[in-house]
């Protein structure tokens, strides 16, 4: 019989264990065995060692994989590490189970990993010390590109993207992320005929703004390697043939593998105009961050130089929840002091928030929307008029950044 290559591996730790129960190497070895045994696995050989002055460590070599315990009786604690791979793995939770019972802990801290082929994971950061974990059921690409870790798998939410372990879009959300991201800015704009999207790799935007009566959509991404894989492997955004189509500038979009920053400014020195620019990066980072350099002001400033009469610049700026929301904040007083109209959008997908500057003033950017909105020849599928009215109003935090500041 083949073992599978996966297993259980268990992290435990028992505190308020008897003091001389965690010096006992002839009790701690005797609670371990009967345990394991007890669980179904096999023992080949235990090694224990007393140290001086106090404390004990017992190993199990198991057919399974390994089994150990190490105490510390001047404060009563005990580390567990149990890993059963195969068929039994699901033995380590068994066996912690039983030692529980024999070492009678006061408290208990346990972690349980799944490990092998089928048990890869991503644990996305979500906040200072908050984390979101997603399980892998299949992964299709694992790619350090020339810019970034990029991971594609299937996950409970379809096929999704991830980024440096940042979830970027999944099969199931991504409709509703990339049309809080774009409809607002295709119901604001003056006309919507040239459109420039930075980033966006998977090219949903690209397609959607052709969709949106977009005659020329400019799409700029830094990372090629990506762009190539998320048509290669994305049920949504660019299919192989439409991508190799836009690299040839074979139709309204035009693939330019390029950065950002020197593309504005080769765009503004020609003359070009843009009725609607779209930054769909990566989020920007607390800490100091490379393409943090496109969320700040002077990127921003250039993007407004190459904007049209009317024209529109939408970005993906951040998180308004009060233990993410500091890169959201700088978004907004950089938009604010850019911009004389700015628009917020708070997206039903996720915990994202767009906003969107219009260089002039317009003194009621919502009513311009909704009466926009039904004669888009895009018809967004996930919002409406009463979304735009309730997700245009800005989380209480950016309405007092200003004063705060």
């Amino acid at each position: 019989m083949t073992a599978e290559f996966t297993g259980w591996h268990v992290l435990a730790e028992f505190g308020g264990v008897e003091i001389a129960l965690c010096d006992d190497l002839d009790r701690l070895e005797a609670a371990l065995r009967q345990s394991l045994l007890a669980a179904g696995v096999t023992i080949c050989d235990v090694v224990r060692k007393k140290f001086d002055p106090c404390g004990a460590t017992v190993l199990a070599l198991l057919a399974e994989s390994h089994a150990s315990i190490h105490t510390y009786p001047e404060s009563g604690d005990i580390f567990v590490d149990v890993f059963t791979c195969g068929s039994i793995g699901a033995g380590a939770t068994k066996a912690v189970e039983l030692l529980q019972e024999a070492l009678a802990p006061e408290s208990v801290h346990l972690e349980v990993v799944q490990r092998g082929h089928q048990a890869r994971r991503v644990h996305e950061p979500v906040g200072a010390g908050l984390t979101r974990v997603w399980d892998l059921s299949e992964v299709l690409v694992d790619a350090r590109t020339p810019f970034q870790h990029m991971v594609i798998a299937r996950t409970e939410q379809g096929i999704s993207l991830f980024s440096d372990d940042d979830r970027q879009s999944t099969e199931f959300s991504q409709l509703t992320y990339h049309e809080a991201m774009l409809v607002p800015a295709y119901a604001l704009a003056a006309r919507l005929d040239n459109v420039l999207v930075v980033g966006s790799g998977e090219g949903v935007a690209s397609r959607m703004s052709v969709a949106a009566g977009a005659s020329r959509v400019d799409h700029v991404d830094i990372d090629r390697m990506e762009v190539e894989l998320c048509a290669q492997h994305l049920p949504y955004g660019y299919s192989p043939a439409e991508l190799d189509a836009a690299v040839r500038g074979d139709g309204p979009i035009r693939m330019h593998y390029a950065d950002g920053w020197d593309f504005l400014a080769e765009a503004e020195a020609a003359g070009v105009r843009y009725d609607v620019i779209v930054i769909d990066l990566p989020d920007e980072r607390v800490e100091a961050a490379q393409h943090n350099r496109l969320y700040e002001e002077e990127f921003l400033a250039r993007c407004k130089a190459v904007l049209a009469a009317g024209g529109v610049l939408a970005a993906q700026a951040g998180c308004p929840t009060m233990w993410r929301n500091e890169t959201l904040e700088r978004a907004w007083r950089r938009f604010t002091d850019l911009f004389a109209t700015v628009v917020p959008y708070g997206s039903d997908e996720h915990e994202w928030t767009f906003l969107f500057g219009v260089a002039e003033r317009i003194d009621d950017p919502v009513a311009v929307m909704n009466e926009k909105l039904p004669a888009l020849p895009y018809r967004p599928e996930t919002l409406d008029e009463r979304a735009l009215t309730r997700g245009a109003i800005e989380p209480y935090a950016l309405r007092t950044v200003a004063a705060r500041a």
